[in-house]
């Protein structure tokens, strides 16, 4: 039976791995062209931009004419252990005094409403609003309870805020990011500023692919987004929207710009938001100290909790986020939704290689114990081989260079090896995705699922390289 079995083995084998050599050649080809463009930029900026003028920090920046003051969202659901120690930051340390923070609880979550009251004390810069029913709800939902508060109390003491600001319970905000909102969005739909995941020492695989991955995001990809003058999507956390284009998506929305339905609402309206002639601004910015102007926040450790976020992600940018948002008529907008969408079709891609590699390893012993001769690859199939691992190489030495410059030589090394486990965890989280998708085309709501919120202690937290900030509170 061997005799006839075992071909059939090596020829699916073959095939199988063609059929992923191809696909991961177009794919880094792509990546290629995107770094190249990307460097392209950086070189330019450098020549004609920073020979010029000299590097502005957040400290340089002028008061904005626009007085009106800020609104931070914090939707909070069982946030108790982290919330109180955020909040007292915030208040502690933010240099801007313009602001009111307001905070989304659940009646039926008295803890978390016990740990905000008791960060408030009496401070006139945090309102708790309670939402109109039991929780747990979307984010969407609990932000757009909060928008409607926010309407109210303008209203009543007849004001008008100027932005809207999302950060979460567990974010760890700069000191000066307030400032730097308040001077940009007088320019602009959105402004990002970079996120920065922090890992806890104990957790350097997991939670430090989060660490890879964001450093290469928002240290190129969001940058050369902004250059091409397409729309930019929010990362939900450490982003502010002017508030009359929210008042105007509200209009559209019957009240809710925050689309409860969507699992990824924060990626669509920031989408929404800055399409057409809309501009939004990622902001890479650092203060006087040389610290980055960014939003740090501790990523899940766990394997569970990872899936369980990232099909979140892949589910309603990649899959849902083709039906909901389609695409555009400018390339550049199009090649931009192409990249944020490939991510599931890639992690099936790897489940197939993967498999591919298993074979090979299954027909490498038969073949070490003589019992079945392979017959040796294509010349096609190897040079594709050849090429995907020079574009693999390209491939971790750019992500290496990013890691390095933000969290030094150590991470960036690890930064190999986690490819590895960002990979496993992109094929589960992609499979579990597919899975829920194919529920909401048989008429099943998507459901929203938190994902928990830890602080490690600070003796047990891996400093960044370039970028520390207190860690006392946590």
């Amino acid at each position: 039976m061997g005799e006839y079995f075992l071909p059939i083995i090596e020829l699916a084998q073959k095939e199988l791995l063609l059929f992923a050599s191809l696909c991961f050649l177009v794919g880094a080809i792509d990546d290629v062209i995107f770094d190249i463009v990307w460097m392209v930029h950086s070189i330019k900026r450098k020549l004609y931009v920073y020979t010029r003028y000299d590097r502005a920090t957040v400290d340089q920046l002028s008061p904005s004419d626009d007085n009106n003051p800020l609104a931070i969202f914090v939707p909070a659901w069982q946030e108790a252990p982290v919330i109180g120690a955020m909040l007292r930051r915030c208040l502690d340390q933010w240099t801007h005094r313009n602001f009111r923070i307001y905070v989304g609880c659940y009646p039926n979550d008295g803890e978390t409403i016990a740990a905000v009251a008791a960060a408030a004390n009496d401070a006139e810069y945090i309102r708790i609003i309670i939402c109109d029913h039991a929780g747990p709800t979307s984010k969407a939902d609990c932000l757009n309870r909060l928008w409607r508060a926010l309407c109210l109390d303008e209203n009543l003491e007849s004001i008008s805020y100027k932005a809207v600001i999302l950060q979460d319970a567990e974010d760890l905000v700069h000191p000066k990011a307030l400032n730097l909102f308040d001077y940009l969005i007088d320019r602009a739909s959105l402004v990002q500023i970079p996120v920065i995941p922090r890992r806890a020492t104990r957790s350097v695989w997991v939670a430090g692919h989060y660490c890879d991955e964001f450093a290469e995001m928002h240290g190129k990809q969001m940058v050369l987004r902004e250059a091409l003058g397409v729309s930019m999507p929010s990362a939900g956390v450490g982003c502010a929207f002017r508030r009359d284009e929210l008042r105007k998506l509200s209009v559209l929305t019957q009240g809710k710009p925050f689309d409860a339905t969507s699992l990824t609402e924060d990626y669509e309206i920031g989408l929404q938001l800055t399409q057409g002639n809309a501009r939004g601004i990622f902001a890479r910015l650092r203060d006087k100290q040389g610290q980055w102007v960014a939003t740090q926040e501790f990523f899940p450790e766990s394997f569970e909790d990872a899936i369980r976020q990232k099909s979140r992600w892949m589910m309603g940018i990649a899959l849902s986020g083709w039906d909901r948002l389609g695409w555009q008529r400018c390339w550049r907008e199009n090649w931009m939704r192409y990249r944020d969408r490939k991510a599931s079709f890639a992690a099936f891609v790897l489940t197939i290689a993967y498999f591919a590699m298993f074979l090979m390893g299954f027909l490498f012993i038969l073949e070490l114990s003589g019992v079945y001769q392979p017959s040796p690859l294509s010349d096609l199939l190897k040079a594709m081989l050849v090429m995907n691992a020079f574009f693999l190489s390209w491939r971790l030495a750019f992500k290496g260079c990013f890691v390095f410059s933000l969290y030094g030589f150590r991470e960036a090394c690890l930064s190999v090896p986690r490819t590895i486990i960002a990979n496993i965890i992109n094929m589960l989280a992609a499979r579990r995705a597919l899975f829920q998708y194919l529920k909401t085309l048989a008429g099943v709501p998507p459901k929203w699922e938190k994902t928990g919120h830890f602080h490690p202690k600070a003796k047990d937290v891996r400093q960044l390289r370039a970028t520390r900030v207190s860690t006392r509170d946590e």
